[in-house]
């Protein structure tokens, strides 16, 4: 009888304490990660997470699985290369908010526009954590950063709402305090054909919440438990209650197909020398 596998086959224990900071998420997220690899049983030579810069840029140091640590907003440049080399491995790229939609804006439309198969898990800690806290493309209007002592004057991005409009399969939104929906949503992401994105809001408690919480963890989990709301309670909300509020849950869940079954369609020669499909 096969040997079932747990999260410990994924996280390399040796390799604590974690890097981040007291009160971040990502060392939940990270374990979300683990735990949804290890229900859905997939070995982990056939995982191949891809990174860029930044403070969550850093989760493959804590991987067992293969990992591509490559520069600032490519993670999903090089994933795509590597999905397209090897369409058995299951790639899942590993972004935050700057990394995702600033200097990587251009790969993240693009990838969700071509549907390519990698689930893309984006850390959105409102601002660039590793380099001070400046503020990112998802920094909530008025909130201060180093570089917006007075309040951003910018609108924020909506990393769903944009993964939606350009084409991803599957959409959704947790946070790290919602840890039990968190890993339903990774799972079902992994599992979904096509580009899939989760949005994890993780507040960065040592620049974003001393700035506009209270920055302790306590009050950085409160925070993101009082700005969420679920998807079924949203739908019932006039617009101007669901302007205070951002919405959790399953967003998009359709079936489009993905660019690897549409390209082999169109190059049948592709389909007699690929390696198969995963999910």
């Amino acid at each position: 009888m096969a040997v079932k596998l747990s999260y410990r086959e994924y996280f390399k224990e040796d390799a604590l304490p974690l890097m981040w900071c007291s009160g971040c998420g990502n060392g939940i997220l990270l374990r979300a990660i683990t735990d949804s690899l290890a229900d859905l049983q997939i070995p982990p030579h056939q995982v191949v997470v891809s990174t860029g810069i930044g403070c969550w840029g850093k989760a493959d140091d804590y991987m067992k699985t293969h990992a591509f640590h490559g520069s600032h907003g490519r993670a999903l440049a090089f994933g795509t290369g590597i999905k397209l080399g090897n369409p058995d491995l299951h790639v899942i790229a590993l972004m935050g908010d700057g990394d995702a939609l600033a200097i990587g804006g251009n790969h993240f439309i693009h990838s969700a526009r071509r549907n390519i198969d990698i689930t893309a898990v984006v850390s959105n800690n409102f601002n660039y954590g590793m380099t001070g806290g400046q503020y990112s493309p998802t920094t909530p209007l008025s909130s201060k950063t180093t570089t917006s002592p007075i309040g951003v004057a910018e609108p924020a991005f909506d990393v769903c709402g944009l993964s939606e409009q350009c084409g991803a399969n599957y959409v959704a939104r947790t946070t790290a305090y919602h840890v039990t929906q968190m890993k339903r949503m990774i799972t079902a992401a992994i599992q979904k054909k096509g580009f899939s994105v989760v949005e994890v809001l993780n507040t960065c408690p040592t620049h974003f919440g001393r700035r506009n919480i209270a920055g302790d963890p306590v009050s950085v989990m409160q925070y993101l438990k009082d700005i969420t709301v679920n998807k079924s309670r949203y739908e019932k909300m006039d617009e101007e209650e669901k302007a205070k509020y951002l919405v959790t849950g399953e967003l998009v869940n359709k079936d489009r197909p993905d660019f690897l079954s549409v390209y082999r369609e169109l190059n049948p020669a592709a389909s007699e020398t690929g390696r198969g499909e995963s999910k």
